[in-house]
């Protein structure tokens, strides 16, 4: 399973963090200061999917995106569902500009917004994970997003498939290594 290193780790209320995507160094990689960003094979890549897409090219064991192509579709469509419709409402950036007061309620309402329609979806494509029995690339949007929303206190009683597939990639040791909690650049007060 491939480790991809997540760098922004914001506390939950804490607009005075300075994460490391707003260094000047992370600037030359990526202009836009997010993460993620990979230096690999003599480039950088910046977003989350187009990293794991060209990793699922150049390093295609394991897979990431299954064979058939109507299950493909799915894991497209639930990592879009999350990359670019639940994370990017509650990252730091949005954050800061909701202001501190804000926040919290905030990242709540977007994350559980979300995850009303990825349960949904999640009941009719998974089966030990979120498309089927393979991990793939939807479960590596999954368990970020999932510790985004334990952070914010998101209520995941009421997300059972999402909590039951979360549960199951955890048991794995590549997601119990690259979780954002265990990563060195996490604080303190987020560590596992």
């Amino acid at each position: 399973m491939w480790e991809l290193e997540a760098l922004e780790k914001e506390p939950a209320g804490g607009a005075d963090f300075c994460p490391q995507e707003f260094s000047e160094e992370f600037q030359a990689l990526n202009p836009m200061k997010q993460v993620p960003a990979l230096k690999i094979d003599g480039i950088t890549i910046c977003q989350s999917l187009a990293i794991i897409e060209y990793l699922e090219e150049t390093r295609p064991t394991p897979r990431l995106l299954p064979r058939d192509p109507k299950k493909r579709a799915s894991v497209r469509m639930i990592s879009n569902l999350i990359a670019g419709g639940i994370q990017p409402l509650q990252n730091l950036s949005v954050l800061k500009e909701v202001g501190q007061e804000k926040q919290l309620a905030w990242a709540q309402k977007t994350i559980s917004s979300g995850f009303n329609a990825l349960e949904q979806i999640l009941q009719s494509t998974a089966g030990k994970y979120c498309v089927g029995d393979e991990v793939s690339m939807a479960d590596l949007c999954l368990v970020p997003q999932v510790a985004n929303a334990e952070r914010f206190k998101v209520d995941l009683t009421l997300y059972p498939t999402i909590s039951h597939i979360n549960k199951s990639l955890l048991a794995l040791e590549a997601f119990q290594v690259s979780h954002p909690s265990r990563q060195p650049d996490t604080p303190p007060e987020l560590r596992a």
